[in-house]
């Protein structure tokens, strides 16, 4: 397969960024200490784009930098030279900069922040949720169970999608599991937790691939959810696997025109939930049910992805699972 790009070509020259055709689309500022960043007027500036060139941004904060020009009408760039500088620039209080320029050799850092970009953009794109219907609720014993805690916090109806076998389908229904970020009469509130299910399960991760809980570490990225299918990317901060009882939940929906039901195994407790498509009890706190207190006719949401998986990519290929 191939794919053409269309690039326009800038260069940087007399303190000047300039295009094809010679025009100045930019000015270039090299910043070196605090006070010179404190010293610069780029309101002034006739041109709407600057560009800073920090000698040595390390003695400039990222957030130092980003607190300085918050409230300016320019769109401001700055010059990285790596892509995890690029993506400090670009993350820095919660705003980042307008954009970064990679100066780099190494075709790598081009795909790393090509690869950061891809995500991001990922994340304005609502995910489609279904309404699917419980058919059953069975205890199946013991098992390792994966407890996900993540370094951001969680708000009521959202969690993470995470399925484990379809049952006589190919195609992959994934629930949307809770956090526990509900009050409970039985624990205290821990809304950067997910108890997302057994070890051999899926878990949704940035990309539109999967992975097993199992192999979530430390520092890996997760796909967050709601319950509108708005997604975010998280960090993970600890993975806790831990021996506890199960319970197997089955649910249907129409796929194709044909009635397609999916399975997914968690630890059977009250504070494990499964997000609901309304609110429970008129509630707007209330947005999950309990597995503990699921009945046959709930309704709870999936998450449909086609194909099969290979290291957690989906491919077009016959499977079937039991």
């Amino acid at each position: 397969m191939t794919a053409v790009a269309l690039m326009d070509t800038l260069f940087i020259e007399d303190k000047g960024v300039t295009d094809g055709s010679g025009n100045v689309v930019a000015s270039v500022f090299e910043v070196s200490t605090p006070e010179e960043l404190q010293k610069l007027k780029i309101e002034t500036e006739e041109r709407e784009n600057i560009v800073l060139d920090f000698l040595d941004w390390k003695s400039i904060p990222a957030e130092n930098l980003v607190a300085a020009l918050q409230g300016s009408v320019k769109t401001v760039f700055a010059i990285s030279n790596t892509s995890s500088e690029a993506t400090l620039f670009l993350e820095a209080l919660e705003h980042g900069l307008g954009g970064v320029i990679l100066k780099s050799e190494d075709v790598k850092a081009v795909l790393d922040l090509k690869e950061y970009f891809d995500k991001r953009n990922e994340e304005s794109d609502t995910l489609s949720l279904k309404e699917a219907t419980i058919t059953r609720v069975q205890m199946v014993g013991m098992g390792d169970r994966v407890c996900v805690d993540l370094c951001s916090l969680m708000r009521p109806g959202e969690g993470l999608l995470v399925c484990c076998l379809p049952v006589g389908s190919f195609a992959r229904g994934l629930f949307l599991v809770h956090s526990e970020c509900l009050e409970s009469n039985y624990i205290e509130s821990r809304p950067f937790r997910v108890n997302a299910g057994p070890v051999h399960a899926y878990v949704s991760v940035p990309g539109g691939k999967t992975c097993y809980l199992s192999e979530l570490r430390t520092g890996r990225e997760v796909t967050v959810v709601d319950q509108k299918g708005k997604q975010r990317t998280t960090v993970v901060g600890r993975v806790k696997i831990e021996k506890r009882p199960l319970i197997l939940v089955e649910a249907k929906l129409s796929v194709k025109e044909e009635e397609t039901v999916f399975s997914i195994i968690l630890q059977n407790a009250e504070t494990v939930a499964l997000v609901t498509p309304h609110q429970v009890n008129n509630s707007s706190r209330k947005t999950a049910v309990p597995v503990t207190s699921l009945k046959l006719g709930d309704q709870v949401l999936i998450r449909l992805q086609g194909g099969a998986r290979h290291t957690g990519i989906e491919i077009q290929e016959f499977i079937v699972e039991n």
